[in-house]
């Protein structure tokens, strides 16, 4: 009677761990500020993600400024989103990468995008989402804020 009543807590025991390894996980992905250069209107941002991972980058804007973002990987394999300020990156039930928060039109969930530009709605920090479409992917982001 008593290994009965310890598979269940085992198994709470293994759902705890399981849900502390998924708080874990996203603590390890750290948003990487992209930094100007004094006077400069540009930066780069470098990584690799892995298949399946994602990489996080925020860029300071102000509302009304132009920016321009472009991707480029050797597979052609890079894509992004951009997430107005206020977003917040998380963790979901399966351990993936959440982001709360309202994505800018052409740069969202699915849209692909390796290219982007558009009048910033906000002023802030404007998170940027890195991924894969297929396999593994080392990258290079391209900013440009007028």
């Amino acid at each position: 009677m008593t290994q009965l009543k310890a598979a269940p807590l085992a198994a709470l025991a293994f759902a705890l761990a399981a849900s502390g390894h998924a708080a874990a996980e996203a603590a390890r992905r750290p948003v990487e500020p992209i930094r100007f250069a004094r006077g400069a209107s540009g930066a780069e941002a470098r990584g690799a993600v892995v298949r399946g991972e994602r990489a996080l980058h925020s860029v300071e804007a102000r509302a009304g400024q132009r920016m321009s973002l472009r991707i480029a990987s050797p597979e052609d394999n890079a894509v992004f989103q951009v997430y107005a300020p206020g977003a917040v990156p998380g963790t979901g039930g399966d351990g993936a990468l959440e982001v709360a928060g309202e994505a800018l039109p052409g740069a969202g969930e699915g849209d692909d995008a390796a290219r982007w530009t558009g009048v910033l709605p906000r002023s802030g920090a404007y998170l940027v989402v890195v991924g894969a479409t297929r396999g593994n992917a080392t990258y290079r982001l391209a900013v440009e804020i007028r």
